[in-house]
């Protein structure tokens, strides 16, 4: 380790750093096991803060707490939290979801979290891997807030859509100063240091509902965009649920990326766990894009 250390311009400490790995949870139960087992051995504490309301104030029930004895192997590490939406119809979603991450920021407080310890701060389905955990917990001199370069895929790992997912960070925790955000913070970014994986799940009824919660809801503008048969053909074309253009900053780049995402027939470089459970979530990998009924 002194040596990955050392090519990074960092030094080695005595020992490693504590670390908070903390989520906002919504559905995702399947990419939340992927999550905390690539993290298990290198996190001192999982946090995750569970609300029955969606931040378009939907109410949803409580899956994390019904699917608890899932998570068994870190419940010892584990501080969960509840939080009752305020479910104000009309509402911009993304003042709930802020009301929600300040919550977030108590519960890491309570979870223990001090000054100089590592906080992960990314939604469940940004997944760093396990080796980049590992190296900014082994080094010295890293920078106070350091964003993480993820492979960004869609529906599953069959589609690889770009290297440039950054909004997930890993901060020097700092009392009074940290708080738990989803923006750019910081000027520096870590190259190749996980996967998003983004509306990655089992079954259609998944993919209506985080439509309907998503903060971006105003992207449904027509009620056939929900029609089981229309979502499980975009996703087996590898289109745009919601048919709009690709979200980029030049006329190139959103031309390059028009119409559906190539399809990846690789399966080296993914999350372990989904590799060594690959027939539990075979839907995650290539060539398997009809979901499951449920």
């Amino acid at each position: 380790m002194e040596r990955l250390c050392k090519l990074h311009g960092w030094k080695l400490p005595e020992s490693p750093r504590q670390v908070f790995d903390s989520v906002l949870f919504n559905n995702e139960i399947d990419i939340l096991t992927l999550r905390w087992n690539e993290l298990y051995p290198y996190i001192t504490h999982f946090v995750l803060l569970e609300s029955n309301s969606t931040f378009t104030s939907i109410p949803k029930p409580l899956l994390f707490l019904g699917n608890r004895h899932q998570f068994r192997f870190i419940e010892p590490r584990l501080t969960y939290g509840l939080i009752g939406g305020r479910f104000k119809k009309g509402e911009n979603p993304f003042v709930e979801e802020a009301y929600q991450r300040v919550a977030l920021d108590q519960l890491l407080r309570i979870a223990g979290i001090e000054d100089d310890d590592l906080l992960i701060m990314s939604d469940v389905d940004e997944i760093p891997s396990a080796h980049t955990i590992n190296l900014l917990r082994w080094c010295d001199d890293i920078p106070p807030v350091i964003h993480l370069q993820l492979r960004n895929y869609l529906y599953s790992f069959e589609y690889h859509i770009d290297n440039k997912s950054w909004r997930a960070s890993v901060h020097r925790y700092k009392s009074g100063k940290t708080k738990y955000a989803h923006y750019r913070q910081a000027e520096v970014i870590l190259s190749d240091a996980g996967w998003h994986c983004s509306f990655c799940f089992r079954y259609i009824s998944e993919f209506i509902f985080k439509m309907k919660a998503y903060s971006h809801t105003d992207r449904v503008r027509f009620s056939h965009y929900l029609n089981p048969k229309r979502i499980q053909d975009i996703i087996c074309k590898g289109a745009d649920l919601f048919d709009m253009i690709p979200e980029e900053y030049t006329f190139k780049e959103i031309i390059g990326k028009m119409g559906p995402i190539p399809h990846s027939y690789s399966a080296v470089h993914l999350p372990a766990y989904l590799l060594n459970n690959a027939d539990k979530y075979k839907y995650l990998l290539p060539g398997n894009c009809k979901t499951e009924s449920g």
